[in-house]
């Protein structure tokens, strides 16, 4: 049943205009944020070669189908164990730590690379694997006692690189593999009588653990290592203008400028509040100062259609380690936007997660483009075989 027609069509045009319109507001956002007169450096050039590097990265992953990225899961996965231990015996000469962190390597030619970006995409493949391998050993035979093991070897593959991202430390990163798993767990087909109480306990649990923040931040810096500069995130959320001198000052700084936006926004470079990193975390108050709650609606509006179109491919295709990779993608692309759109308006606080596709950044968009090169995989292979049912 193979024709032109479908072999022209592998190519999902869909997610290639979305990418592209994500394109297009990241490089108009970014040559904006870097006019302030704070930076020297290019940001928008730069920003283009990383795009240009990330188109690369989706066409060499896009020729891989469903066995050679199972074959490559644990290879990648174990790569990314030894990115993330490498870094936190490096000596600061390659690995130096920034802003309290230490979570980046200095590349020559291509500066600082973050390798828990790309770790993101191999715990997403790594999770759809173990998946995907005990439902196929244990079909037919589904129980309490199998769900649960399931779960156990879920919290194994995740928690390994989680306890090595927190020792570099970063929150950030840690809470988007958390995100991760509870997207993968919610699909996995886990019985409810396991999921409620486990959730249950784990709501009552962050519910603690904001009580010692607030009222007993010793203890938790003395036992957990939580540092005193993460301290001041939570602080300067919840009362950021007692705090705007130092903690609260981008906080602020980002409520007003995104107030001032108002409906229509002061226009294209027209920005008259001045925020610090904005080409970055913070590019989302450039949007909504210079093109107000209407601008800011349109860009939410294109992760709205970028997610919606992943979760159609991962319905589409009958090919359950598929559908568990579109999973993980959405859940990772989702927790980042609504934590860093969140943060910017003060509804969570700061965790230096960038927008997705927007914020400036090379590990960051390299790692998303990684996640885009599984889903246009799918896409291109699936069509072979939309007459079977293991597509």
């Amino acid at each position: 049943m193979t024709s032109n027609k479908n072999t022209t069509s592998k190519l999902d045009y869909n997610l290639v205009f979305i990418l592209l319109l994500l394109f297009l507001a990241s490089c108009i956002s970014i040559y904006s944020a870097q006019a302030s007169g704070q930076y020297k450096e290019n940001f928008l050039i730069k920003q283009m070669v990383w795009y240009a590097v990330g188109g690369g990265i989706i066409a060499s992953v896009m020729t891989l189908d469903s066995d050679q990225l199972r074959k490559l899961t644990w290879y990648a996965y174990g790569f990314g164990l030894f990115l993330l231990g490498f870094l936190i015996v490096a000596p600061p000469s390659i690995a130096p730590v920034i802003n309290g962190a230490k979570s980046w390597f200095i590349v020559p030619a291509m500066g600082s690379l973050q390798p828990s970006e790309f770790v993101k995409i191999f715990i997403i493949l790594t999770l759809s694997r173990v998946i995907d391998d005990h439902h196929q050993k244990n079909q037919g035979n589904k129980t309490i006692q199998t769900d649960f093991w399931l779960l156990i070897k879920l919290g194994i593959v995740t928690m390994v690189p989680l306890m090595l991202v927190m020792q570099q430390p970063d929150l950030g990163t840690s809470l988007v593999f958390i995100a991760i798993l509870v997207g993968m767990i919610f699909i996995s087909g886990i019985t409810w009588k396991l999921l409620v109480p486990i959730f249950s306990s784990g709501t009552v649990l962050a519910s603690t653990i904001l009580y010692f923040v607030v009222w007993k931040p010793d203890i938790l810096e003395k036992y957990l290592g939580v540092k005193q500069y993460q301290f001041g995130r939570i602080y300067s959320w919840l009362d950021p203008y007692n705090f705007q001198s130092s903690a609260g000052y981008q906080l602020t700084k980002s409520l007003l400028a995104i107030g001032s936006g108002q409906t229509g926004g002061k226009g294209y470079g027209n920005r008259e509040v001045y925020l610090p990193e904005s080409h970055t975390d913070f590019i989302f108050s450039v949007v909504g100062e210079e093109f107000g709650f209407i601008g800011a609606s349109v860009l939410i509006s294109l992760f709205f259609l970028l997610i919606y179109h992943i979760t159609k491919v991962g319905m589409e295709t009958k090919n359950n380690f598929y559908t568990y990779i579109c999973v993980g993608v959405i859940s990772m692309i989702t927790f980042h936007v609504f934590q860093n759109i969140g943060m910017t308006i003060g509804v969570l606080p700061i965790t230096g997660i960038p927008l997705p596709f927007i914020s400036y950044g090379g590990s960051a968009l390299m790692g998303n483009m990684l996640g885009l090169g599984l889903i246009f995989s799918i896409r291109y292979h699936y069509k072979k075989y939309m007459f079977s049912t293991t597509a």
